[in-house]
């Protein structure tokens, strides 16, 4: 499909025709190729990108979406909702919706080319608890990496929950690497407990996780900057569970991240 075409599945939430090709590096990095052009396309009609998803980065689901390393696509004006703790999203429009509790990051600056965990931390302004919104417009989630790639890295919406500033919970990188890889979650649909996660099922953490993100960026032909102001969302630490409107789901993360809750419409 044109980039074109790509777009407007997004905006009117219709599966797409027919499954995309085969995992190769190249179609991948094709896939990126065809994602930067609807990016474009949005900016064009004035969109505002807010930062980046990280997508995949939890091993533990690999095998159950085809999928053998982590992705990611852009975040918009149009898709990021905060809150300090409880919210609403809308699911107009959004094919397929699955729900991902995750931990959020909002960037102070941006980090140098080469970038260390180190460098990673003093980058960062603050943390919180999200929960990615992501879709499929391929029938019952069934896709190869491209495939995902060109369908905004899987991207809805993200509700960004109660934010804190990383200095007042951790001293270093290392201080907070090895807090979140331990930090918890239960996820539940109203009552009723869904799934158990931790922070080290992202690539081992999540400041982990968005050290990875960095370097799969810069390597991106025409991929833009991780920029100061930018939020990334670094993945799931559950699997991706269906959501439907009428429903409320909340996500009770171990400190220092706080519940999050949220109502769908």
């Amino acid at each position: 499909m044109t980039p074109a075409e790509l777009l407007a599945h997004y905006d009117n939430g219709q599966p797409w025709p027919a499954a995309g090709g085969s995992d190769s590096a190249h179609d991948v990095a094709q896939a990126y190729q065809a994602a930067l052009a609807v990016r474009q396309l949005r900016l064009d009609r004035g969109e505002l990108p807010q930062g980046f998803k990280i997508g995949f980065t939890n091993r533990g689901i690999w095998q159950r979406y085809n999928v053998t390393a982590p992705i990611w696509g852009t975040v918009w004006n149009t898709t990021l909702v905060f809150c300090e703790g409880e919210g609403e999203v809308a699911l107009r429009a959004v094919c397929q919706p699955r729900i991902e509790p995750e931990t959020v990051f909002g960037m102070r600056a941006s980090p140098k080319a080469d970038a260390t965990l180190d460098d990673m931390f003093d980058a960062i302004e603050w943390m919180a608890p999200g929960f990615e919104i992501v879709q499929s417009h391929l029938p019952g989630w069934k896709f190869a990496t491209p495939d995902a790639v060109r369908d905004g890295a899987l991207h809805a919406r993200l509700l960004v929950g109660r934010r804190v500033a990383v200095r007042d919970v951790a001293s270093s990188a290392a201080q907070l690497d090895a807090l979140l890889a331990r930090t918890g979650v239960v996820l539940r649909c109203g009552t009723r407990e869904v799934e158990r996660g931790v922070g080290s099922n992202v690539l081992d953490s999540p400041l982990r996780a968005l050290h990875h993100f960095l370097l799969e960026l810069r390597q991106c032909p025409g991929a833009p900057a991780l920029l100061p102001g930018d939020v990334v969302t670094t993945g799931t630490w559950t699997d991706a569970c269906p959501v439907a409107a009428g429903e409320t789901w909340s996500a009770a993360f171990d400190s220092p991240l706080t519940p999050l809750q949220v109502r769908f419409s």
